[in-house]
């Protein structure tokens, strides 16, 4: 199952479509271009197990590189588009690339980078030019289409969000197999999802995340159509299900949010009639938020619950979900296990840390202490996340570890304000965390973007916090809001709270009063 499988198969069928432009690659086209492009690598000395990089914008060249890579057997880190050129600098030594592709939309920080990374011998340029980067099109014009060598599985080595300190990277062993080997993603989605040849599958997420990354080179081994969003949008999301037939999506929690904003006459006459299944992941959903898209799209949205790490994962359908209001699923690779800080296995209905008992290796890249801290002695690996089980074995999760608050010896778990406030008409996004307080340690805040920024007020500010105390008790509530034009957040929805966070602490040593 590989991209060159279906290229014999059905040359001519559309694997890859830009959705703005239509831009597109035939199945005969990726494979060309991936064989072609881990020809121009192994030419160049790269074998099994060396590494490239790649920082791009959501283009049409981002999965063929991606298969390229793959062909040859290759390490490939997918860099965040966002980021700035010392976190683009570190993250290429970090994980020793020799190799570094980008696009004119990352010139600037190409050039700054450029003088920084002797190690990189091959720097190549898609798209355009850049002083210094040799044209990924020209190199790939002079390479032949048969292999040059040998042909197994690579696979990405993808870096943390990076909220504190320095990102790491999740390195998984490469499976050593021949091309075309089927992988746990992609038995997922065929079996969980019904993805296959016939999907039309849209990711509307920045591809050098995992999910899409993985999701989009799952398609790929099946055989169906991967149309790519270049960003987010709520409105341009319904589009492209209607113009592309769109049978299969993936989202975060936070799209629910902003298509759920959208105006109603917008959502009536959206045609979403082509979609059969809709995945969901990375944050715990809001229930009111996860019950309206129930009842808009119908009962065909999936949730799961893993991490990059690949440790365990967690599912449930929509039957499941409205059984069980709020659950993230139960496990069905790997055993859950909910732990206290002394490392002793919790009973069913108590709040701790989060781990799978599985038979998952990883590490985090340079970095044995986080290796070591993710594990217990008994080899349950975390991924952070706090929460609890209920009875059947359905997972809930209350937050990460690192956002608990102290407040008066009360632990506050941030994430049911921030699902309170998120159902307000008037927000659009929101943050909530614990800030210094003399008397009782930590207080509860909220940070919010409102739909309209110019009418942030204090009358709106008691009428978020009357909302708040009349949904939960009021040591959860926040004291305060404060009001900002946009929070943090990553496009894939993973919300930078500590960005925020850190701006109430200050330059204190310790976040512990």
């Amino acid at each position: 199952m590989y991209p060159g499988v279906h290229a014999k198969s059905h040359p001519n069928k559309p694997a890859l479509v830009m959705s703005d432009t239509g831009e597109n690659m035939t199945y005969e086209e990726l494979h060309s271009y991936a064989e072609k492009m881990a020809n121009l690598l192994q030419n160049a000395g790269f074998k099994a197990g060396d590494h490239i990089a790649l920082c791009l914008e959501n283009r049409l060249e981002f999965l063929p590189i991606c298969w390229g890579a793959h062909y040859a057997g290759l390490y490939y880190t997918a860099i965040s588009s966002r980021l700035t050129a010392p976190e683009i600098e570190y993250i290429i030594k970090d994980c020793g690339a020799r190799a570094f592709i980008t696009s004119p939309y990352k010139g600037a920080e190409a050039l700054e980078v450029a003088s920084e990374i002797p190690d990189v011998s091959l720097r190549l340029c898609v798209g355009g030019n850049i002083d210094g980067f040799d044209s990924l099109e020209d190199l790939l014009d002079q390479q032949p289409l048969s292999p040059v060598g040998p042909r197994i599985e690579g696979a990405d080595m993808l870096y943390s969000s990076g909220t504190t300190g320095r990102p790491k990277g999740v390195k998984v062993p490469l499976p050593g197999t021949s091309l075309g080997e089927t992988d746990g993603v992609t038995a997922l989605m065929g079996a969980l999802f019904g993805a296959n040849q016939e999907t039309n599958y849209l990711s509307p997420a920045p591809l050098y995340h995992a999910a899409p990354l993985r999701f989009c080179r799952g398609i790929h081994k099946i055989g169906g159509t991967v149309v790519v969003m270049p960003r987010f949008s709520p409105d341009e999301m319904l589009e492209s299900i209607e113009k592309y037939q769109i049978s299969f999506l993936q989202v975060v929690p936070t799209m629910f949010v902003r298509l759920l904003k959208l105006d109603q006459s917008v959502r009536d006459k959206a045609d979403v009639t082509s979609l059969q299944g809709v995945v969901h992941a990375a944050a715990p959903c809001p229930i009111p938020v996860k019950k309206q898209m129930i009842d808009w799209w119908g009962p065909i949205i999936h949730e799961y619950y893993a991490g990059t790490e690949g440790n365990g994962f967690c599912y449930c359908n929509s039957q499941q979900w409205l059984e069980h209001e709020g659950t993230v699923g139960s496990a069905i690779q790997g055993t859950l296990h909910i732990v206290d800080d002394d490392g002793e296995e919790l009973p069913v209905g108590e709040i701790g840390t989060v781990y799978f008992e599985s038979d998952s290796t990883f590490e985090y890249h340079n970095d044995p202490e986080k290796t070591k801290g993710a594990r217990l002695a008994n080899g349950w690996s975390t991924l952070g996340d706090i929460g609890r089980l209920d009875e059947d074995g359905y997972l809930y999760l209350t937050d990460r570890k690192a956002f608990m608050i102290i407040s008066g010896g009360v632990n506050i778990y941030p994430q049911e304000a921030e699902n309170v406030l998120t159902m307000h008409p008037k927000v659009l996004d929101a943050a909530v965390f614990g800030v210094p307080n003399d008397d009782l340690g930590e207080e509860v805040k909220a940070v919010v973007q409102l739909i309209d920024p110019e009418s942030a007020s204090a009358d709106v500010e008691r009428e978020l916090l009357t909302f708040c105390h009349e949904q939960l008790a009021k040591v959860k509530c926040p004291r305060t809001v404060d009001f900002r034009d946009e929070l943090p957040r990553h496009p894939t929805g993973k919300l930078y709270k500590r960005l925020l966070r850190d701006e109430y602490w200050g330059d204190r040593n310790s976040r512990i009063v």
